[in-house]
């Protein structure tokens, strides 16, 4: 899979929440879209960025498989981990 990856942030989630890292990156079959990833394993989101700006967060009309994507959105995370370091 082909991702051109935009921006990489860290969120710790406050005090207590599971932290989470958010990506923008561009699929080119899909579009701009925004990832959130959980530390666990399997916890992935994955939206289009144009869809929610309308507001639209239907499933089956802006949800897309994370399984499909994970691998992808970690790889990216630990580069740009190792480049803050």
């Amino acid at each position: 899979m082909k991702l051109l990856i935009e921006n990489i942030q860290h969120h710790r989630n406050g005090i207590a929440g599971a932290p989470f890292h958010v990506l923008i990156f561009r699929d080119p079959d899909e579009g701009r879209m925004l990832g959130v990833v959980f530390e666990q394993e399997y916890h992935v989101a994955v939206f289009n960025l144009d869809k929610l700006a309308l507001g639209n967060i239907a499933f089956g009309v802006n949800s897309w498989r994370g399984d499909r994507y994970e691998p992808f959105l970690r790889l990216a995370i630990d580069g740009w981990a190792k480049r803050e370091e």
